[in-house]
């Protein structure tokens, strides 16, 4: 490092006195041996930062500015910040009494005065010796640091602006004059694509991507470049330089310098005490003029090939100073205007430039707001995968060996991150393969997901929103990764983890699950039962679960997974409601039982109640006798187990009975002679029957008009009017005009079948449990079938039975189903779980097969040839309704 001008209280570091000022270029030989990358002046201190990210310092440091733990008035060589020794630091920026500087892993560092706030740490905080971080902006990806007299700026990645500090000319661009003590995002900048802030005393500009300056704070001496005066408390562009592309900026203390390469002109204005505007002109300029003469002195071209013309690669200001870096293709010159700096100087080695910000060229980058996240996947994908190669797969297991994820990155995500640039790092650590990773899930995952449940109202809601726009598959691993999680720790979590932690780890899962769930309701990512957990009724006990759930306001604190239904499949789900229908069955009947022991106590007999829901009920008038029956009950008994006894048959009713009584119910309540449902012939599916027909209808040759708006007969449909009436089609015919059923059918259904538990299912995994399914599998239930007496698989009745069975045609085979279980369908639980017993019996040939609904039973004679079989099969099957013992 080479310095001369005044060496006031030692701030060169050069090995001079201090009275002495340098009038030559004097090198500051404790920093000989170092390869300096950067450095920074402040108002009576400087700091270097050499390649390998030290910093050093000296000068003046009575406010602890040069950050080395003591408030020494001046330091005459320069030392060595220890504190920063384990970070490798990339840009350092001094103020007038502070300083700030960024490491190459994200994180800013403040030291030195703080009466204006302009170290960020917060209000009341004090003045310090020695670097502190700057945790209020952990997370976010900061391009660029800049120190003005006592106030500061930060640059993130993709272009948010903060600001902190002393404002009391508005020099922070937030429409105020309040000082403010922590970082502040100066939100009228967000959309302006920021690559460049550079600050003056009280003043701010930034550059825009496109070229465009703005400017804000002090303006007394022109230094806004807006013809005035006046100060600017919001950031306002440079109006006289529209139509120009800046590409440099720099801000002396009153004075600011703005480059236009393709004019090759730097304009300058502001303050032009000292002549540090260059423009040839005297006094200060409110607006930009053109600096005069950027060439080399004719002493100096002498180095440079004849003719060939200088081009300018960097600006740089000072205090009242400026520097202009300048170079052809062979050589790099530098030049100044300004006070103090009286000799010209060549560089003969070309300077090397540490770049203080990379942004992408996709314009997409500066766009990050809470719905857009401004990430390119494609390189993120890119890079994990570069990094799973063999070349780079050492690298990758180091960061998770040294635990970098779980001690430091992780712990650092905060609840209330301060910009939503710094909430991206939840959607690159989802495309981690090492979060994907079983031996992970403990260390990292969980954790990841702990973190992500932690964020405030608005940052979790930004996060849903970038969820939403993500692809399929991008979500679709998110929640697999997930869900494998649940089973690790229900599977093999009790040996590895404590309770409390098992608890704590598999809600965590649970609840992130439950939050990509409800992002999925509204953005439709993936299909419903992508969320369902296969096999979870083998992981653990359904019933054991629901039951927890149900007793969850008694305070029981382990997790149940009934309170996240999304996970459960239909099988699951049935099961649950099996447990809660068997629990206020068994409520139900507690409840009789307990009443008939009073009534026995209290010598009232007649009184008991019965703990069954009994129904007499004759075939012929099936309808009016359930209902006569029924009237006699009230909502309590209707939760009782059923039995139904027709009139004149001797069967006892185990299950059997009562699904042919409901077989039988529902084919009379669908037939027209009651006009209780509509059935429509293109879809075969029946709706409630309104009592005064939609639109034009035929009702046995007459025809009625319904109008669906107020003058609906004078209004014909046209193209222009067709969505609306489909849309009032649509809503008279499935809810005004049958109001009145639907609400009937509704109430008398949640008398039964009423509860929180219908809330656990998707519509159509409702009506699968309610009709079943017609997955048939005719295979696999001949594998499941079991046999009693003499027969077996092997015997020879069996065999011709299941030669008879397999030739019979679907709707036969659908017929014997309905003969032996009662119901043609397949239970939800599939065909594996309809175990149809077959049994020999001592009848003789003549006599038919006999089922036992209620237990899938089929008694059969051992009939010895196939037609034989055939004809008695197809007789029983035909003749299916009614009971007998047998």
């Amino acid at each position: 490092i080479l310095c001369w001008a005044s060496n006031h209280r030692l701030i060169l570091g050069a090995s001079i006195l201090e009275s002495d000022c340098v009038s030559l270029i004097e090198l500051v030989r404790a920093l000989d041996a170092q390869k300096i990358a950067g450095v920074s002046c402040g108002q009576a201190h400087s700091l270097a930062v050499n390649e390998q990210g030290q910093v050093f310092a000296w000068g003046a440091g009575e406010g602890g500015q040069l950050g080395l733990g003591t408030a020494e008035e001046a330091v005459h060589v320069p030392r060595l910040i220890k504190k920063l020794c384990e970070h490798r630091i990339s840009q350092v920026m001094c103020g007038n009494q502070h300083c700030i500087a960024l490491s190459k892993d994200g994180q800013l560092f403040v030291w030195g005065e703080n009466s204006s706030g302009q170290l960020g740490l917060g209000k009341g905080e004090p003045s310090t010796l020695s670097p502190q971080t700057l945790k209020s902006l952990c997370g976010i990806p900061l391009a660029q640091i800049s120190a003005g007299g006592d106030h500061s700026f930060a640059l993130s990645l993709s272009g948010a602006v903060f600001g902190w500090g002393k404002n009391s000319a508005g020099q922070l661009g937030l429409n105020d004059e309040q000082d403010r003590a922590v970082p502040c995002h100066i939100k009228f900048l967000r959309s302006q694509k920021v690559v460049y802030i550079s600050c003056g005393e009280e003043h701010t500009a930034a550059l825009t991507k496109e070229g465009g300056l703005f400017t804000f704070g002090n303006g007394s001496r022109g230094q806004l470049g807006h013809d005035s005066t006046r100060n600017e408390p919001l950031p306002r562009r440079v109006m006289e330089l529209m139509g120009t592309e800046v590409s440099q900026i720099a801000c002396g203390r009153h004075h600011t310098l703005a480059f236009v390469p393709s004019t090759g002109l730097v304009y300058a204005f502001g303050c032009n005490t000292q002549g540090q505007l260059g423009t040839g002109l005297r006094g200060n300029a409110k607006s930009p003029l053109p600096v005069r003469n950027v060439q080399p002195l004719n002493h100096l071209c002498s180095l440079s090939t004849e003719g060939e013309r200088y081009t300018i690669r960097k600006i740089h200001s000072g205090g009242d100073h400026n520097f202009l870096l300048l170079s052809t293709k062979e050589v790099t010159m530098l030049i100044f205007t300004g006070v103090s700096l009286r000799l010209y100087s060549l560089f003969p080695s070309i300077w090397i430039l540490i770049s203080t910000c990379c942004f992408h060229s996709d314009d997409g980058h500066f766009k990050t707001n809470p719905k857009v996240p401004g990430i390119d996947f494609n390189a993120v994908r890119l890079l994990f995968e570069t990094l799973m190669k063999p070349a780079f797969a050492r690298l990758l297991d180091q960061v998770c060996a040294t635990k970098s994820f779980e001690s430091l990155l992780i712990p650092q995500l905060t609840c209330s991150p301060p910009d939503v640039e710094a909430m991206r790092i939840y959607l690159i650590l989802s495309e981690c393969p090492a979060l994907q990773d079983s031996k992970n899930y403990i260390s990292l995952t969980i954790p990841l997901a702990m973190a992500i449940l932690r964020l405030d109202a608005n940052p979790s809601k930004v996060l849903d929103n970038w969820w939403s726009l993500m692809d399929c598959e991008f979500f679709s691993r998110l929640v697999e990764m997930y869900k494998s999680i649940v089973v690790f720790l229900l599977t093999g979590g009790k040996a590895l983890l404590m309770p409390v932690f098992l608890e704590s780890y598999t809600s965590a899962a649970l609840r992130l699950l439950e939050k990509l769930h409800k992002v999925n309701l509204k953005a439709h990512r993936v299909e419903y039962n992508h969320f369902y957990i296969p096999d979870i009724a083998t992981l653990v006990d359904i019933q054991e679960d629901y039951l927890k759930w149900f007793l969850r306001k008694a305070d029981i604190g382990s997790v149940t997974l009934c309170a996240y239904p999304f996970i459960l499949n239909a099988q699951a789900k049935t099961t649950v409601l099996q447990t809660d229908a068997e629990l206020q069955m068994q409520m139900a009947v507690s409840g009789a039982n307990l009443h008939n022991v009073f009534m026995l106590l209290t010598m009232e007999p007649l009184l008991a109640r019965n703990p069954f829901l009994v129904l007499h009920v004759r075939r012929n008038h099936l309808v009016s006798d359930a209902l006569r029956e029924l009237t006699v009950y009230n909502d309590v008994d209707l939760k009782k187990p059923l039995k139904v006894i027709f009139d004149g048959e001797e069967a006892v009713d185990a299950g059997g009975v009562t699904k042919e009584f409901f077989l039988l119910l529902l084919k009379e309540l669908i037939d027209p002679i009651y006009g209780m449902f509509t059935q429509y012939s293109e879809s075969n599916l029946l709706w409630f029957s309104d009592k005064v027909s939609s639109i034009t209808r035929e009702y046995y040759g007459i025809t009625e008009v319904k109008e669906l708006v107020q003058g609906g007969k004078t209004i014909a449909v046209d193209k222009t009017n067709r969505k609306e009436f489909v849309q009032a089609y649509l809503q008279y015919v499935f809810s005004d005009a049958v109001q009145e059923q639907y609400s009937a059918f509704s109430s008398g259904f949640l008398k039964v079948c009423g509860g929180e538990i219908l809330s656990l299912f998707q519509p159509s995994e409702l009506m699968a449990m309610v009709v079943g399914n017609n997955n048939y599998n005719w295979e696999e239930m001949e594998k499941n079938a079991s046999y009693k007496g003499e027969f077996s698989a092997s015997h020879p009745t069996v065999k011709m039975f299941w030669e008879v069975f397999h030739e019979f045609p679907l709707e036969k085979k659908k017929q014997f189903l309905l003969f032996l279980t009662g119901s043609d369908r397949i239970p939800i639980h599939g065909m594996a779980s309809l175990r149809i017993v077959i049994q020999s019996t001592a009848a003789e040939e003549h006599y038919l097969p006999v089922a036992h609904t209620c237990y899938n039973m089929l008694d059969m004679p051992c009939y010895q040839t196939k037609e034989t079989l055939r004809h008695r099969l197809t007789q029983a099957v035909e003749q299916y309704e009614g009971f007998s013992l047998v």
